[in-house]
Order: C-alpha cells, then structure tokens, then sequence
C-alpha cells in the first residue's frame, strides 16, 4: 500500500497548523509553576520535532530519487521518523490510558 506524496505533505501541513494553534498565547490551562516547563508547550514541540523528523526524511527521498543523496542517509533518516512515530504513539496511547483511569475513579 502506497501513500501518495501529497497525503504525506498534507498530513505535515495539518499537524503544523494545530501546533501553531496550540501554542497561541492565552491557552495555558494550568498556572506555571516557578521554573515548571509548560505542558501544552512540550508537547507542541515533540510534536514539531516529529513534523520536521518527517519533513527531513522526506527531502532526503526526494534528493534520493534525484541522485543527490546516500542509500544509507535516507534509510538512516526514515528510521529516526519511524522511531520518533513510534514514540509519540507510544505517548499518546499512555496518556489516553491514564485518562481512562482517572475517568473510572469514583468522586
């Protein structure tokens, strides 16, 4: 099964949209706490850094499909946007499921 390019770009340009509107000014829910990393923000810029992981492998398969790039750094580059995938799934699976636990709490 192959993804067409455009659904990939498409996908990038809709996660990028929504990191930008999650970081507006004013969203904060929660009060910082003295020197406390902002949670929303961190979460934002895992998420940009998945975008760019991505962005970067695939200019580096379309500098292989030009002749201008390394077998070896494009696979090498799809691995890391795998992993870091794999990893933001891997967070958003624990954090529906601390969800879910705090939702069977009793009040």
């Amino acid at each position: 099964m192959a993804i067409p390019f455009n659904a990939a770009t498409a996908a990038y340009g809709n996660a990028s949209r929504l990191i930008s509107q999650a970081a507006k000014p004013g969203t904060d829910l929660l009060a910082k706490g003295a020197g406390a990393p902002d949670f929303a923000q961190m979460l934002a810029q895992s998420v940009q850094g998945v975008v760019e992981t991505g962005r970067a492998s695939d200019q580096m398969a379309i500098d292989m499909v030009n002749g201008k790039a390394n077998p070896v750094d494009m696979v090498t580059a799809i691995s890391q946007t795998e992993i870091a995938i794999e990893s933001m799934v891997a967070v958003r699976d624990r954090v529906i499921s601390a969800y879910e636990e705090i939702m069977r709490m009793p009040i």
